[in-house]
């Protein structure tokens, strides 16, 4: 090795064999499955696959910064290894070997070791050797926890589906896509633009129009679509759009489906625990009764458009979701800049309960949901240990190694948001997952804290 190169290894046991290891990465979601949501990352023009000879061009994003790597896939052995060479980047050398060795029946010990050298001789070394190591031990600690989650936490043996996808563009949906891709399934979208890919179909639900003859050969579907509830006040205008948002594209999907020949076996579709109410410390299950309010009301509605898909048989799941913990985007994105600069805080009194659910979590538990027949009707999408909402700012702040001394009052809350502030942050809803752990979904993150060190990357 020439004496300027460093070298980066880490390693991870995973109960499944060589082979499917290594086929894992071969699918066609594997390269956005393993981005830590801490990164700003894209790829552009898709990946060709791993075959010797193929390029993929990433765009990295730090601040302002704008940096492009292309990279070369060498050295393919199927089930043992492969290798992505730099052509083009920010390092002098980088070489990516993804080994996949045998370690016994039925498992294996997958190692990423990385060759690289730094820009600029000595005085880069001498300045940006600390980084890169933090940065690599960070990332490949999230990327090999993912794999072999993903791997071993899924049930093998499950027949594969084609799974059409709603809202695949927002926050969920953009994560699911490569999620079930790499555990084999085919993925279609629907999309309100002209469609540029594969596997997309256009539709207008605005208008009621999705032409069913073109979802023929769908098992399944996932509807995600609906406007962000918290990316603004809620005016009258803004109440009415989040309403449409929701209630007209379920009817139209419904519509659709009933004018299918065969129609798909399973629909999940998108909920929220906001159906609750504030409830107080009052433990809520999935047959505790509706609450007031406008969330309550939107849920209530939203949920009724599915009856009709159930009475044709479609098995129908109405997924309550809680708080998502990504840095993606959602809740925790917001709360980030001002916990990071010390001047987080609770939100009034803290006492308010959040139901909350890391985002890995909630892609399993629609993947389970898909695959489990006695996930029927209204099912609970959160972590089975609520927290306050001081409870989740002490340990948000906690994990950041930030003080957390600067609460938000209640009133500054209702002059900065009106309604939503009452209903969205200072409402209660303790809601734990009942449907999913009588069904056997085993979390990933049960509690807080680990959930938030992963999804950061702040297992320090």
């Amino acid at each position: 090795m020439p004496p300027n190169d460093e070298v980066f290894e880490s390693a991870i046991s995973i109960a499944r064999t060589a082979a499917a290891v290594y086929e894992w990465h071969l699918q066609p979601g594997a390269f956005l499955r393993l981005q830590p949501p801490w990164e700003r990352v894209e790829l552009i023009g898709g990946h060709p696959g791993v075959t010797n000879g193929s390029q993929v061009r990433v765009c990295s994003r730090v601040g302002p910064f704008r940096t492009e790597f292309l990279v070369e896939h060498r050295s393919v052995q199927a089930g043992r290894q492969f290798h992505d060479v730099m052509l083009r980047g920010p390092f002098a050398r980088w070489e990516h070997r993804h080994i996949f060795e045998e370690s016994g029946p039925g498992s294996c010990r997958l190692i990423d070791r990385i060759t690289y050298r730094l820009p600029g001789g000595a005085l880069g070394r001498l300045c940006g050797a600390g980084f890169v190591r933090r940065k690599l031990a960070r990332m490949f600690a999230y990327r090999q926890s993912v794999t072999k989650a993903d791997l071993e936490t899924v049930p093998a043996g499950f027949k594969p589906l084609t799974v059409l996808i709603s809202g695949g563009s927002g926050l969920v949906g953009r994560n699911l896509i490569p999620f079930l891709q790499t555990q084999g399934h085919t993925v279609r979208q629907l999309v309100r633009r002209a469609p540029v890919a594969a596997g997309e179909i256009r539709w207008n639900p605005a208008a009621g129009e999705l032409d069913a003859r073109q979802l023929e050969g769908i098992d399944a579907v996932v509807h995600l679509s609906g406007e962000n509830i918290a990316a603004g006040r809620w005016t009258p205008a803004r109440r009415q759009a989040l309403r449409r948002s929701r209630l007209d594209s379920t009817r139209t999907l419904v519509s659709a489906l009933a004018k299918m020949a065969r129609p798909p076996g399973v629909l999940v579709s998108a909920s929220a625990v906001g159906w609750y109410g504030d409830c107080g410390d009052e433990i809520l299950n999935e047959s505790h009764a509706g609450g007031t309010g406008f969330l309550a009301e939107l849920c209530r509605d939203w949920e009724a458009e599915l009856v009709p898909a159930h009475a044709l048989g479609i098995r129908t799941v109405a997924l309550r979701t809680g708080v998502v913990l990504t840095p993606a985007g959602g809740a925790l994105a917001k709360m980030l800049p001002a916990f990071r600069a010390g001047v987080g805080g609770r939100l009034g009194s803290g006492r308010q309960w959040m139901a909350w659910i890391a985002l890995d979590d909630l892609l399993g538990a629609i993947h389970h949901a898909l695959l489990h027949a006695d996930c029927e009707g209204p099912v609970n999408a959160v972590a089975p240990s609520p927290v306050t909402n001081a409870q989740f700012t002490a340990v948000l702040g906690a994990v950041l190694h930030r003080p957390t001394l600067l609460p938000v009052p209640a009133f500054a809350l209702r002059l900065l948001f009106g309604r939503m502030a009452d209903e969205a942050l200072l409402g209660s809803a303790r809601a734990v997952p009942g449907v999913l752990q009588r069904s056997g979904y085993g979390f990933r993150f049960p509690q807080l804290e680990p959930a938030l060190r992963h999804v950061m990357g702040r297992n320090d």
